[in-house]
């Protein structure tokens, strides 16, 4: 089998997994929920002003990360349905990033950020 081939089965196994089911179905649902919407609307919103804010008011980077990331927390706590979303795209990220550490074990010989705690793992080798 060739590489190209067996990187179409990897596809087709991603494709048919839970975790991207999973993100589908969630953000399918987040797309058809007339608040989530909204509150992703706003947060947008407050990131552009964020950006503004940074290039006329010299607004610190490290104070305009603590505002984006608590406008995004502020977000996931109003809605049940965009919390279910971030949720499944952390699941499914996990499940792509453990696929990658593989692949670059078997290119480079390391694995990336392995931490020996399967808790943190898509995949492990020992």
């Amino acid at each position: 089998m060739t590489i190209t081939q067996k990187a179409h089965e990897l596809g087709e196994m991603i494709k048919e997994s839970e975790e991207l089911k999973a993100l589908k179905d969630a953000e399918k649902a987040q797309q058809e929920n007339e608040e989530a919407q909204q509150l992703v609307s706003d947060f947008n919103m407050k990131r552009m002003n964020l950006a503004r804010e940074i290039q006329q008011n010299g607004l610190s980077e490290e104070e305009a990360i603590k505002r984006n990331n608590d406008a995004f927390n502020e977000m996931v706590e109003k809605s049940e349905v965009i919390k279910n979303y971030v949720e499944a795209k952390k699941n499914f990220d996990k499940m792509i990033n453990g696929v990658n550490d593989i692949i670059n074990f078997y290119i480079m010989g390391e694995e990336g950020g392995c931490t020996h705690d399967c808790h943190t793992c898509g995949g492990c080798h020992h």
